[in-house]
């Protein structure tokens, strides 16, 4: 370009033959001409016309401050989470996707060039090779094809725990209770019929009493958990809750070659129990948020984790649920972990939570309805302003096309931008069954998780004292002791209940006491620490 060309001092740098757009166009451009290492996602659109000169990227730094991908069924969602994360892996970065449809686990095989792809790669200037990237596959409790991934219901935590039971506050506050006290009796909630076994004793004769000094569980309360439970496990739960527990850790892995980890959740077998799913990926996010150090900002982020149908995730939840979920959010970027949350529109999100979401790919949608109408009002007023008339634009991309605006290198948000997007290089299908199993079975995690373990734990410690309690009734008292001598030691332990007694001591003198003694690495009378979401984990 010489000195004569105009407008030589509005072309951004790097972008060949950018001055032949218009004025508006050109300020969109500049906007994304980074000079740092950023992920490609396309072309600029403007007026109806692809311009493959000017690519829209995400700076590589900012992944870790969160983003929204949206848009109707159909537009291309799936595709674009994994254009993102074969990009993120490719450059050393670890990803979480959950794969609700089952069609992401095509990211572990290359693409298969065909007509479509090479017409995209072509319109958008890009140099496609098929490619695919070191994957891991996980199932939720084993159900499908994968790695199972468990929890224990003790670092699951009271939290999540009433939002997949359905609870309400009052019922989530006595749940609240009953981790507080299993917690404090060293009683380890590993599975369902564990945290039965302790609602069952807090309301028996022997038990009611334990909780009065910290506001009691009331019967009908109990029994509503109960119910709960019971009505939970008839609809085939119990596979998700147990041992050995997932480490979260897992996820940050980075392959041999130095490429990110994809770590991709298959959830097809689950689709008919939303409310678990999105739950057990925020008992991911919140134990990735207990354990991972404070890094501050990176020039990479440790780890990118992909929220799929999110707004399953915020539905009738309670207000306190919703604050710890926004302060995970807000928080969890300085351990160096980015969140992106998927779902329809960004009126699915709340408000608090789409605040901390810098980094947004609005695919079309639809306006057929008063509704959609809305709905599309509502996603215009969440971007900044912006020389396209959203309204039309938004109702009339294409698939694979979308609506962009990132955080820039300065961490300011830069111009919205209409994007034609690039075509994965992995397989955008599903792979072969039989070559997901076998890559399961192959991978080194598949025999640390693959087999539960039931070992001891409240069920079989509260079992053993009723067992004790019962044969220690029905004993009569031997010959050599009188009956009669037993009665001064009863008294010391009702004078027990005075201020030099405490829980701990009761517990001693208790059967549980001798039953907890034997179970080889518990730790007694030590109260869990919990995180925002009640969230915990022991040491394995």
């Amino acid at each position: 370009m010489t000195d004569s060309e105009a407008p030589p001092a509005k072309a951004p740098e790097g972008v060949s033959g950018a001055p032949a757009l218009p004025q508006p166009a050109l300020e969109i451009a500049s906007g994304y001409a980074f000079t740092g290492p950023a992920l490609d996602l396309g072309a600029l659109l403007w007026d109806g016309r692809c311009f493959p000169d000017v690519q829209i990227r995400i700076p590589l730094p900012m992944l870790n401050r969160h983003g929204l991908v949206a848009g109707a069924t159909g537009t291309g969602k799936t595709k674009t989470l994994q254009l993102i994360a074969e990009q993120l892996s490719a450059q050393g970065v670890p990803v979480f996707l959950a794969d609700v449809k089952g069609d992401v686990s095509g990211i572990s095989a290359p693409g298969q060039e065909n007509d479509k792809v090479r017409a995209r790669a072509g319109e958008v200037r890009q140099e496609w090779t098929p490619a695919g990237f070191p994957c891991e596959f996980y199932a939720l409790g084993g159900m499908g094809h994968g790695i199972p991934v468990r929890a224990t219901i003790t670092s699951f935590g009271p939290v999540l725990l009433s939002k997949v039971l359905q609870l309400n506050q009052t019922q989530e506050q006595s749940l609240g209770l009953i981790f507080h006290y299993a917690d404090q009796k060293g009683l380890e909630l590993v599975d369902l019929k564990d945290l039965r076994a302790v609602v069952t004793f807090l309301t028996s004769d022997e038990g009611k009493s334990e909780l009065k000094g910290i506001g009691g569980l009331s019967t009908a309360t109990a029994g509503v958990i109960l119910r709960s439970l019971t009505a939970f496990e008839a609809q085939g739960m119990s596979p998700f809750f147990g041992e050995p527990e997932f480490d979260t850790g897992e996820l940050s892995r980075v392959a041999g070659d130095g490429r990110g980890t994809v770590s991709v959740l298959e959830l097809p077998a689950v689709q008919d129990k939303p409310q678990l799913f999105s739950t057990f990926l925020m008992w991911l996010l919140a134990d990735l948020f207990h354990d991972l150090p404070e890094v501050g900002d990176v020039d990479k982020p440790k780890l990118v984790f992909f929220f799929d149908e999110a707004h399953l995730l915020f539905n009738d939840a309670s207000k306190a649920f919703l604050d710890a979920i926004t302060q995970t959010v807000r928080l969890i970027r300085s351990k160096g972990v980015g969140v992106f949350f998927v779902t329809q529109t960004p009126k699915d999100v709340p408000g608090d939570v789409l605040a901390q979401l810098g980094n947004r790919v609005q695919h079309a949608l639809r306006a057929f309805t008063p509704d959609d109408q809305k709905a599309l009002k509502a996603t215009v007023k969440t971007f900044p302003n912006s020389p396209y008339d959203l309204e039309e634009v938004l109702t009339a991309l294409g698939t694979g096309e979308a609506v962009v605006t990132v955080l820039s290198e300065k961490g300011a948000p830069t111009p919205v931008a209409a994007t034609r997007l690039r075509a994965p290089e992995s397989l955008m299908a599903p792979v072969d069954p039989a070559a997901l199993d076998r890559a399961v079975q192959e991978s080194p995690l598949y025999g640390r998780y693959a087999e539960a373990v039931d070992r001891e734990s409240a069920y079989e410690k509260l079992t053993a004292r009723e067992k004790e309690a019962a044969a220690s009734a029905s004993s009569p008292p031997s010959a050599s002791t009188p009956s009669s001598e037993p009665a001064p030691s009863r008294g010391r332990g009702r004078k027990g209940d005075d201020q030099d007694s405490s829980v701990v001591e009761q517990v001693v003198g208790s059967g549980v006491f001798k039953s907890l003694a034997r179970s080889l690495g518990t730790q007694i009378g030590r109260e869990i620490t919990r995180s925002v979401f009640g969230t915990a984990r022991r040491r394995r």
